[in-house]
């Protein structure tokens, strides 16, 4: 088994571009500039807000936060976005979900322009990856594919499945592994809910992508001996051994799969920081060629 190290290819890539942004500044180019939209007082929304201007400010990047009460309305909000549409200190820009129950996040999130939406979550961009054209794509799914391309995993030809169809992370991961590329190239399968028993899938899988929320759902019997095994979920369990009184876990039980495959991620430390450092890396793509 060998591990895929997330918390160090993340900080591979946040070198890569402190060290790109270092040179953009010392040749007179203007800072990458993310602006991050927090509506209401949701404590983990507040974290991972604050973690991602961290993030900014330890590459170089310009970043700034607009806090929203919880009854803003659709139409405050909207505003908000188009003000950051026009400026020119901003090239990338994230709403953090969930929204409020009274706001349409469609609309939202549809108001971005395209060439901002460093989130990938435009319908603009989801349809450009569905077709194969250049687009900004989701963190964790890009983040996915980064971790494949360092640790060199062949794709072509392989079955890839992903278990799970959310709009964040199963869908584009899916459109990203059948796409005629490099690192991709794959033959993919979508499991979810509506199947009777995903084992028979699963079972199939060369690499198996599982992001659908459901603590350590996927077991030993489910792998197929030798596959890579990629664990985008992070759910909290009561743990009454630790201080906090739950410990953090994947969608796989690592321990009963880590001696069946040839990869795996961990959670923590896997997917996650490569999400994080993924959205830094669309910020930077957005602030110097862009995307179309």
């Amino acid at each position: 088994m060998n591990l895929i190290n997330g918390n160090e290819l993340a900080q591979q890539v946040r070198t890569e571009i402190t060290d790109t942004i270092n040179k953009m500044v010392a040749e007179g180019k203007q800072r990458p500039g993310l602006a991050l939209l927090l509506v209401g007082e949701n404590p983990a929304s507040q974290v991972y807000v604050n973690s991602k201007d961290k993030d900014c400010k330890e590459v170089g990047m310009y970043s700034e936060i607009r806090r929203m009460p919880a009854e803003s309305t659709q139409d405050e909000i909207i505003a908000v976005i188009k003000e950051w549409n026009a400026d020119e200190k901003i090239h990338g820009m994230i709403v953090q979900l969930p929204l409020p129950k009274h706001v349409n996040e469609f609309e939202v999130i549809s108001t971005i322009h395209p060439e901002k939406d460093v989130d990938g979550f435009h319908p603009i961009n989801a349809g450009r990856l569905l077709i194969g054209m250049p687009c900004f794509v989701s963190c964790t799914p890009a983040g996915v594919v980064e971790m494949i391309k360092r640790y060199k995993i062949e794709t072509k030809g392989k079955h890839v499945v992903v278990v799970g169809r959310s709009n964040i992370v199963g869908k584009p991961m899916a459109n990203l592994m059948y796409q005629k590329n490099e690192y991709a190239n794959a033959v993919v399968t979508i499991c979810h809910t509506g199947a009777k028993d995903i084992t028979q899938y699963t079972r199939q899988a060369d690499i198996l992508i599982v992001a659908v929320g459901v603590p350590l759902l996927i077991k030993k019997e489910d792998v197929k001996p030798g596959a890579v095994v990629i664990d985008v979920g992070m759910n909290r369990i009561i743990d009454e051994t630790k201080k906090s009184g739950y410990r953090l876990v994947g969608d796989v039980d690592f321990d009963d799969v880590k001696d069946v495959c040839s990869f795996i991620t961990p959670v923590p430390g896997g997917v996650g920081p490569m999400t994080r450092a993924m959205l830094l890396h669309n910020t930077l793509l957005s602030a110097t060629k862009g995307i179309y």
